[in-house]
């Protein structure tokens, strides 16, 4: 069956946030079984082929769950990317995770949204300074996941401080402290960061030109990665 084109393992994505949307596809069928232990994927021409994406796309997203462990890379002539005989060890999130972490996402969509709006409108360049800063500091923390993740959190909330505005500066710190508890749960590839990252100094280019559109879409693609992320890589 996974050869198949008819497999809606590997249906077409056609979000816009296709490297994400892959990852989750990919690792959810890895979680439900519907990709078993030590399968071997359809050769990366099918794949893009089935799920109309890049090469380089459907290549970054093996990559994470490679480095997330969902997935090894065999070389030679009987090689190829297969689902790992064992997966990744994580603690087992509460029910009450499961059952409301779409609604800690929502909460962050729209705190994230209102403070790129006012930013775009707001923020000078002594308050962006500091944030470009954090983005060039996190490309070189992409192994260290802890501290990306502190200056990550600092550069959201440094965000909010760009508005002046001191109730979206504690609704940004409970939104992130919301994150980080379901971030907590899930692996962290490097090439995850590096896209997320890559999404933060856009994201910062269209708030200094202040360009609102491009910048809450810009927002909007960067948070609902985060959501297939925790999709495809939820215990």
């Amino acid at each position: 069956m996974i050869g198949q084109s008819t497999d809606p393992v590997f249906a077409p994505v056609r979000s816009q946030t296709a490297f994400e949307e892959t990852l989750e596809r990919l690792g959810t069928a890895i979680k439900l079984g519907l990709l078993e232990p030590g399968a071997r994927l359809p050769a990366e021409r099918d794949l893009c082929a089935q799920m109309g994406i890049s090469r380089s796309t459907l290549r970054q997203a093996l990559t994470a769950l490679a480095q997330s462990g969902h997935l090894r890379a065999v070389r030679g002539r009987r090689g190829g990317t297969f689902v790992a005989e064992e997966q990744p060890p994580a603690p087992a999130p509460s029910p009450e995770v499961l059952a409301g972490w779409r609604d800690v996402c929502d909460t962050r969509l729209a705190t994230e949204l209102g403070v790129v709006v006012l930013a775009c409108d707001r923020a000078g360049p002594e308050t962006l300074a500091p944030l470009d800063d954090l983005v060039v500091a996190m490309q070189g923390l992409l192994e260290d996941f802890p501290a990306y993740r502190q200056a990550d959190v600092r550069f959201h909330i440094g965000l909010a401080e760009a508005t002046g505005s001191a109730p979206l500066v504690t609704a940004m710190t409970e939104s992130q402290g919301a994150m980080s508890d379901l971030i907590a749960f899930i692996a962290h590839p490097a090439e995850v960061l590096t896209w997320a990252n890559a999404q933060h100094a856009r994201l910062l280019e269209a708030i200094r030109a202040g360009d609102v559109a491009l910048a809450t879409r810009t927002m909007t693609e960067h948070l609902r990665g985060t959501e297939h992320v925790l999709a495809g890589l939820l215990p």
